[in-house]
């Protein structure tokens, strides 16, 4: 199989044939600043010890409780913190804390790639100060209504007690009152790879139907103690922590979502003709660029209705950080040679195959250059003046305080009081610049 993808790899690094194209008048572009509401918990420590102290987590742990923390293959925000916390927490109600890794089927599926997972993360035995107890063998604790089973991590089903931390944030894939958070965690992260297949498997009806109501199996059976979930701002920053009770926590988990939908910065415009992104990549997003900001979706009928309508987007490269995996790439309509060289296809392809999402890792039209993948973008959308055209120019789908907007856009902008309160023009419209090779300069 690793040939297969070798020669794949090799044969789309060949030269691609010169294409000549007729002479076609860029927009003009502008930079910009969002002003973006970043609510931010200066001291999340001793907010994180207030609420487990509101739950009255000291009285739920008998001395010598052995007691599992979930921990997550995500990029939380001081993740090492919140769990270094909640571990100083148990310990001083007299309890035994491990931590397990609950992320489906990362790290290979593997308990060893799942400590190497983590170890990425900075959190190690010997960071964290407790044991890891890593494995992926699950026990059946039930079956679902149209008789799917429902597996937990047998380590954390021997816990006296199990604490579930986790960020709730909108989900890339799907939406609905329940998207990623401490719900996802148990029946996916809990359930190791056999519960991530289950409700990868069911597509639409296993996010949307199987996942809360398994979710709610595991609140009933596991000996869950409390749920820690954590809501960052747009900036990458702790803005909320909330312990909850077993009891509450898919209510409250529904309205932290909406509060984390709330805070997710957005491209300010609904129309958009041309997004140029400058980079994807999974330390970006799990789907390389977020689903929620650009609003496509690998599911049919999945909509987000704050995400603009865009007509073409671009991307321009892959980040360093994503070693080579081009998830997301799919969504694009153009890319450029230069990002099509680097992917390595095994390592896309494994990810889109897990996911269950096969168009991901779909390679769309890919030009020599910048200029090139930006031009024929414009010139696929239809009968536009190209010095009308409403283009937008991100870095990539993180970083969207400051963007570059075409003179089509500023227009908008200017003739618009609810956008011209929130963004700031920082110079003069100018043609877009590229190098001596007809790539932007950055």
């Amino acid at each position: 199989m690793e040939n297969i993808f070798q020669h794949h790899n090799n044969s789309l690094k060949k030269e691609v044939s010169a294409v000549s194209f007729p002479r076609f008048e860029l927009p003009r572009m502008v930079e910009v600043r969002q002003k973006i509401h970043a609510p931010r918990l200066e001291d999340f420590i001793g907010e994180i010890r207030k609420e487990l102290n509101r739950v009255n987590l000291s009285e739920k742990i008998k001395p010598g409780d052995e007691i599992a923390i979930t921990a997550g293959s995500r990029g939380i925000a001081h993740y090492r913190e919140i769990l270094s916390t909640v571990i100083g927490e148990v310990k001083k109600a007299g309890g035994k804390p491990f931590l397990v890794p609950a992320m489906g089927s990362h790290g290979g599926a593997t308990p060893e790639g799942q400590l190497a997972v983590l170890r990425e993360l900075e959190i190690t035995s010997e960071t964290m100060g407790v044991p890891i107890r890593a494995t992926m063998e699950v026990d059946e604790i039930g079956r679902l209504e149209n008789g799917v089973p429902v597996y937990v991590d047998r380590n954390a089903l021997k816990a006296d007690g199990i604490i579930v931390v986790n960020r709730v944030k909108p989900h890339t894939d799907f939406k609905g009152e329940i998207e990623s958070g401490l719900m996802k965690m148990l029946v996916i992260g809990l359930g190791k790879q056999k519960g991530a297949e289950m409700i990868h498997s069911y597509r639409s009806e296993g996010y949307h139907k199987l996942l809360p109501e398994a979710a709610r199996l595991m609140l009933k059976k596991l000996p869950i103690i409390v749920g820690l979930a954590i809501v960052e701002n747009a900036f990458h920053e702790i803005a909320i922590v909330k312990a909850i009770e077993p009891e509450n926590i898919e209510e409250e988990e529904k309205k932290l979502l909406k509060k984390a939908k709330s805070l997710i910065a957005r491209i300010p415009f609904k129309d958009i003709d041309v997004l140029i992104i400058d980079e994807i990549g999974k330390n970006i997003s799990g789907t390389g660029m977020d689903t929620n900001v650009v609003g496509r979706f690998w599911l049919p009928g999945e909509y987000e209705p704050s995400a603009p309508k865009i007509k073409r987007i671009v991307v321009l490269d892959l980040t360093e950080e994503t070693q080579g995996n081009a998830i997301g790439i799919g969504l694009a309509d153009i890319t450029t040679k230069r990002l099509v060289d680097k992917i390595d296809y095994q390592a896309t392809f494994v990810n889109a195959l897990t996911a269950g999402h096969v168009e991901g890792s779909k390679t769309p039209v890919f030009l020599p250059n910048d200029r090139e993948a930006i031009t024929i973008a414009l010139r696929t959308c239809g009968p536009i003046d190209p010095r009308e055209a409403k283009v937008v120019r991100i870095r990539n789908t993180l970083n969207l305080e400051r963007m570059w907007i075409s003179e089509g856009l500023l227009k908008t902008l200017e003739s618009d009081p609810e956008l011209k309160e929130k963004i700031e023009v920082l110079g003069e419209p100018r043609e877009m610049q590229f190098d001596i090779l007809g790539n932007l300069a950055r």
